[in-house]
């Protein structure tokens, strides 16, 4: 498959390490030759320097013969543009462009990206990906990263292990005879920097960041195992008061249950425009770092605070001020992969990866075949795959100690017929069931093929 992408940014850089690695023909296109330079000097891509929405450097990139292309630069404006291009001049079959524009997100809107007007065929929003996956972590609040998968009857939970955890150097094969009952399997773990997906007979070590496939039914009792507790949300400081924050505080009124929320917001435009957005929130105006302004916000009484704003420093250190203050949980916003590591030392619980959730948003549109979900792991180590089986595909009627899958590959969960049955060697996989595959990123192309896994682009 031959893939454009514009913009070599940290997204479209992500991008294009997963396709190049997949045996794709990949060029990237960015008007800044030194990402350009990046891109080429460290993945197996051409790379193309010009503006992506300029007929001729499209062409040059090779748009006459081009399967898809992602426009994913800074601006939306350019992204909406180099789609048109792509499709008026070049008939490229699949557009994808990256829009954080509310306005262009509107609903009321969405007849504009009929082929006929702006023909844009996939429209992933950084904002909204981001927003969800906040609310996903703060209805996990003792995990450190948390997806859904089988339309929210499942969960990937990324939980760190404790010296207090029960089941502690406990061989992973001996957690299914402790508890037969139990629908969750650990798929991957991380120790001393390290992502693998482990055998039957790996120990759970403290210190370890486990991730964990769990029936959402027995979410709770999957932490209490794995030495952590399930408390509710109920009182909620949000730090930035920008399209994500807005987009949480906006959620989390809707809700059923009444959460209490508070905005705080430094840009007295932004503050405003919260407080004439919101209804029940209360938004303070003022910088999230003064101590004095969280005392005002409660913040010794917030069950979370979220830092959302849009300086990863910034959201460190509001959410250390904040623990320091008393508040029960803090969850960053975090751009930058290498700040990752301070969490630990910082004391805080959780993060949200914008460029990650993006990436996982278009991997997900990109293998359109059987598959229903994609999420990346970490810098891009792993995915989490939900996909249907074909009748085509080779484990299709086998039971999966007979299936060849890559030694760097689990299988989490097993969906038949609407329900959700956790694996074991035993379990015969059939056409139509759904399956979620845990698969170090070396192994994807692999697990595509054993899934038979096409691009639709129609």
């Amino acid at each position: 498959m031959k893939v454009i992408i514009c913009g070599a940014g940290q997204v479209g850089w992500q991008i294009a390490r997963h396709l190049s690695g997949e045996k794709n023909d990949v060029t990237v296109v960015d008007n800044n030759p030194e990402l350009v330079r990046r891109a080429t000097d460290t993945l197996d891509v051409q790379g193309i320097s010009g503006f992506a929405s300029y007929p001729d450097v499209l062409d040059r990139a090779g748009a006459r013969d081009a399967d898809m292309i992602i426009a994913a630069t800074h601006s939306d404006e350019v992204n909406m543009v180099t789609c048109q291009v792509a499709h008026s001049v070049f008939a490229i079959r699949r557009k994808i462009a990256r829009l954080r524009a509310q306005s262009y997100l509107d609903a009321i809107y969405s007849d504009l990206y009929r082929r006929d007007h702006l023909p844009i065929d996939v429209v992933i929003s950084p904002e909204k990906e981001v927003a969800e996956a906040a609310l996903q972590r703060l209805s996990a609040p003792a995990a450190f990263d948390t997806e859904n998968f089988f339309d929210g009857g499942a969960q990937l939970l990324g939980i760190t292990i404790e010296d207090d955890c029960p089941v502690i150097n406990t061989p992973l094969r001996q957690l299914t005879d402790l508890f037969s009952t139990l629908r969750a399997i650990v798929v991957g773990i991380r120790r001393e920097g390290a992502l693998f997906a482990p055998s039957a007979g790996d120990q759970i070590f403290a210190g370890d960041d486990c991730y964990i496939f769990t029936d959402t039914r027995d979410m709770a009792r999957t932490l209490e195992i794995f030495g952590k507790t399930q408390s509710k949300q109920e009182r909620v400081v949000i730090i930035g008061g920008g399209n994500v924050g807005l987009a949480v505080a906006r959620a989390l009124e809707a809700r059923t249950d009444r959460v209490r929320v508070k905005v705080i917001e430094k840009n007295r435009e932004f503050a405003e425009r919260a407080a004439d957005a919101l209804d029940r929130t209360i938004v303070l105006h003022g910088d999230g770092l003064d101590s004095a302004l969280l005392q005002e916000a409660n913040i010794s009484g917030a069950d979370a605070v979220l830092a959302v704003t849009d300086d990863d420093k910034t959201n460190l250190l509001a959410s250390v001020r904040a623990k320091e203050m008393g508040c029960a949980m803090a969850i960053s916003l975090i751009n930058d992969p290498t700040l990752v590591p301070l969490m630990g030392p910082l004391d805080i619980d959780a993060y949200i990866n914008p460029r990650a959730t993006t990436v996982s948003s278009i991997l997900r549109h990109i293998r359109h075949g059987r598959v229903r979900g994609v999420y990346s792991i970490g810098d891009a180590e792993a995915e989490m795959i939900e996909a249907q089986v074909l009748g085509t595909s080779p484990i299709a009627g086998q039971r999966i100690r007979d299936v060849a899958f890559p030694e760097g590959t689990l299988i989490g969960g097993v969906m038949k017929n609407g329900q959700i049955v956790r694996p074991t060697g035993e379990t015969r996989i059939e056409e139509g069931d759904v399956i979620a595959i845990f698969a170090m990123a070396d192994d994807v192309p692999e697990v595509e093929r054993l899934l038979q896994v096409t691009i639709d682009y129609f």
